[in-house]
C-alpha cells in the first residue's frame, strides 16, 4: 500500500472518520477562492451537501434555487453555456432521480460541463429510508453520453475531485454518502479523473470496489491474508469513464473478479465491469451491491450488515469463489 499513500494502520480503534460531502465542501471553497468562474446552485440543501462553505465565503456566486430540482440543472446548464463553471447540488435521490431528463437535454445533449453533486446516496443514508436511499444513481449516470462518474472513497479524495472536476471540461456527477467512513487516503493518494489504482496488489482473486465500499474491501484483503488468501483491491473512484487497462492487467493474473458497491449491483460499477469482461476477457465474476431492491430506514452499519455491503461479507464471497473455482 506504500507507493499510494495510503493510511498505515486502516483498522486502527482510533481511525479519524469523517463524512465525505465535508470533503466536497472543502474543495467547492478552494476552487471558488481560486477561479471567479466558479458558481454553486443547491436546491434548499446548502448546509447537508456542504455547499455552505462557498455560500459564505461567495454569497456573489451562489444560488439558491429552492424545492426545485429540474430548474436547478437547468440552470447549471444555462451558466456553462455563459463560461462559468457550475456546480449544483442537492440529495442524490432528487438529483439525479428528479431531474434525469433535464441532465440528459440541456446538460448531456448539449455537452455542458456542469458538476453535478448527489449528496446522500446509498443506504447508509440510515434513518432516511428508502425514499432517501438512492441506489440507482451510477446506473443511471453511467448510461448518459459525455457524463463523468466519480464514487470517492472518503473525504480527502473527495476534496481533490472536486478540484480535478472544476478542470475537466465535460459534465461531471460525484456521489457522496452522509456518513461519517474512514479516512483511509493522506494528501499523497494520487487521484486522477479516469484512473483507478491498485491499493492492495495480490495474485488470487481481484476486488474492485468504489466509494465508501473501498474501505470494506481493503478491511476484508486484511482478513483475507490471514486466512491465506491474496487478495488484490482496486480503487475504482472513477466509474465512468472506466480505467480499463488497470482492471484489465488485473483480471488476467487473477481470472476471478468480485465487485463492491453501496448501490444496486445491476448497471453500477458491476455492470461496468461486467459489460467491460464480457468484451475483452471473460472471467468468473460476483457482483456485490442492493440486489434488486430498496432499501430500508435503520441504523446505517445494520443496514451495511442486512445488506451484505461490509468487510465479512466480501471476505466470505471470496472463500466462496475460491472454493468453486477448485
Amino acid at each position: 500500500m506504500n507507493n499510494m499513500h495510503l493510511l498505515t494502520d486502516i483498522t486502527a480503534t482510533d481511525i479519524v472518520q469523517e463524512p465525505i460531502r465535508k470533503g466536497f465542501g472543502r474543495g467547492l471553497k478552494t476552487i471558488g477562492d481560486a477561479n471567479e468562474a466558479v458558481v454553486a446552485a443547491c436546491a434548499d440543501l446548502t448546509d447537508s451537501t456542504q455547499m455552505s462553505l462557498f455560500k459564505e465565503a461567495h454569497p456573489e456566486r451562489f444560488i439558491e434555487i429552492g424545492v426545485a430540482e429540474q430548474n436547478l440543472v437547468t440552470v447549471g446548464s444555462g451558466l456553462a453555456a455563459m463560461g462559468k463553471i457550475p456546480f449544483v447540488s442537492s440529495y442524490a435521490a432528487f438529483m439525479p432521480g428528479r431531474c434525469w431528463e433535464q441532465i440528459r437535454t440541456t446538460i448531456c445533449l448539449n455537452d455542458r460541463p456542469v458538476k453535478l453533486v448527489g449528496s446522500h446516496a446509498g443506504v447508509s443514508v440510515g434513518p432516511d429510508g428508502a425514499t432517501h436511499q438512492m441506489l440507482e444513481d451510477i446506473a443511471l449516470m453511467r448510461v448518459l453520453p459525455n457524463m463523468v462518474v466519480l464514487a470517492p472513497g472518503d473525504s480527502l479524495e473527495a476534496e481533490k475531485a472536486t478540484v480535478a472536476m472544476a478542470a475537466d471540461r465535460r459534465p461531471n456527477y460525484i456521489r457522496l454518502a452522509r456518513e461519517a467512513t474512514p479516512v483511509f487516503t493522506t494528501a499523497e493518494t494520487p487521484f486522477e479523473i479516469g484512473k483507478a489504482y491498485v491499493y492492495t496488489p495480490g495474485e488470487d482473486i481481484t476486488i474492485i470496489a468504489t466509494g465508501t465500499m473501498t474501505y470494506q474491501a481493503m478491511v476484508a484483503a486484511e482478513k483475507l491474508y490471514k486466512d491465506g488468501v491474496d487478495a488484490e483491491v482496486i480503487h475504482c473512484p472513477t466509474i465512468k469513464p472506466l480505467d480499463a487497462e488497470t482492471i484489465l492487467h488485473s483480471v488476467r493474473r487473477t481470472k476471478r473478479v468480485i465487485t463492491v458497491e453501496e448501490g444496486q449491483a445491476a448497471g453500477g460499477l458491476g455492470g461496468a465491469v461486467a459489460e467491460l469482461l464480457a468484451d475483452k476477457f471473460p472471467a468468473r465474476m460476483h457482483r456485490i451491491g442492493m440486489q434488486d431492491r430498496f432499501g430500508e430506514s435503520g441504523n446505517p452499519n445494520e443496514l451495511l450488515e442486512k445488506f451484505g455491503l461490509t468487510a465479512k461479507h466480501i471476505q466470505l464471497a471470496v472463500h466462496a469463489m475460491l472454493e468453486e473455482s477448485k
